[in-house]
């Protein structure tokens, strides 16, 4: 299969500066009108799932069909304010950001902190791996069947709404758990040991992978309090069952999608995928990168994240202009590589990282003579 052809990277780079300058124009008002098409419905549709569970569980389960859905697209615009694109203000970015991180289960602030990175290091494997973390062809020829097998099912589609619940709902309060009473620990032994320093002393010299800044851990405090606080009021009006069945199944359902389609935004048949010593961050916006061709209904769930290519060239291009900034220069897009919903199956089975040919391929290419010569 031919791999992924860039016309010009070097014509790409000439034109990025001209294309940053006429589309990275955040315009608060279409911000808010995206989120208020958003929230609204979003809020309407947890009514009629709750309400309409007496008259039918097909209303309520039609409900969390939907939902599903509105949280991907929450899931989305808080993705958005976190690169500061949705609003030209960093005050409605920061607070807007916020709210959206509440609803769709994830700490804001903290969650675009490790995205930034992902857009800093996009296509250098060696510093980023994806959310499935890819292995190397050597770290998965090192492994035994059985994690083979474990490996390739985790990075299914069918195990995709685990890793959903894992990723939204369990995660960021079981992390911020931990690392709390992590903290807590810290603090009694360290004051035992050196009363004289104050709490704030002995609290910044606690070190944890959870968060790095005092400003992150109470984003992710915060963020748990209020979510928590609201699942306690919902379990409290309507019944826990009744609750967490729609909540539990409707953004499980969304973080799968959204995992899945991110994943194939990066990971599909001989994707660039570099090492430190050769990675372009251009290179790696075109060439790995795909542009995902998605029915309009789902690009507007999705915000138009399937013109990924466009996003990972400058994320400070908002998701209303990423499509005609897109159609202006299409012919400087003519090689990035075309995803259609019906491929993602496709793609998601190219989950290993060829270190010599610098790319992304599949398992059924590695058990190929050249990639793995003994089983032949």
């Amino acid at each position: 299969m031919r791999g992924v052809f860039v016309p010009s990277i070097d014509c790409i780079k000439q034109q990025k500066r001209a294309m940053v300058v006429a589309y990275a124009k955040s315009n608060n008002a279409k911000g808010l009108i995206q989120v208020a098409t958003t929230l609204a419905p979003f809020a309407l549709l947890w009514w009629v799932a709750i309400r309409g569970a007496a008259a039918s569980y097909y209303l309520t389960a039609a409900a969390a069909a939907l939902l599903t859905l509105f949280t991907l697209r929450v899931f989305a615009l808080m993705h958005e304010c976190g690169h500061g694109s949705l609003f030209r203000s960093s005050r409605l970015n920061g607070a807007i950001g916020f709210v959206l991180g509440v609803v769709s289960g994830m700490p804001q602030y903290v969650w675009s902190r490790h995205h930034n990175y992902h857009h800093a290091h996009n296509g250098n494997w060696e510093r980023y791996r994806g959310p499935y973390t890819t292995l190397s062809v050597d770290e998965y020829a090192a492994m035994t069947d059985i994690r083979q097998r474990m490996y390739r099912g985790k990075c299914s589609i069918a195990a995709a709404p685990l890793a959903g619940l894992i990723y939204l709902i369990f995660n960021p309060r079981f992390t911020w758990a931990k690392g709390s009473v992590g903290l807590l620990i810290h603090l009694a032994r360290a004051k035992l040991a050196r009363p004289r320093p104050s709490l704030r002393e002995h609290c910044a010299a606690y070190r944890t992978r959870y968060w790095s800044s005092r400003k992150e851990y109470w984003h992710m405090f915060w963020n748990n309090a209020v979510l928590l606080s609201v699942w306690a009021l919902m379990c409290h009006a309507f019944g826990t069952v009744l609750f967490f069945s729609v909540y539990l199944v409707s953004v499980s359902l969304a973080g799968a999608i959204g995992i899945v389609l991110f994943t194939v935004q990066h990971n599909f048949e001989h994707a660039y995928a570099s090492d430190d010593g050769h990675w372009d961050c251009d290179m790696g916006a075109i060439a790995g990168t795909s542009f995902l061709i998605l029915p309009h209904w789902l690009n507007w769930f999705t915000i138009n994240i399937g013109y990924h290519h466009v996003h990972h060239l400058s994320s400070s291009i908002p998701n209303y202009c990423l499509v005609q900034c897109h159609d202006q220069y299409r012919d400087l897009f003519s090689g990035v590589r075309r995803v259609k919903l019906s491929q993602v199956p496709g793609a998601l089975k190219c989950i290993l990282w060829d270190t010599h040919a610098q790319r992304i391929i599949s398992v059924a290419e590695y058990l190929r003579q050249d990639y793995c010569p003994s089983r032949g």
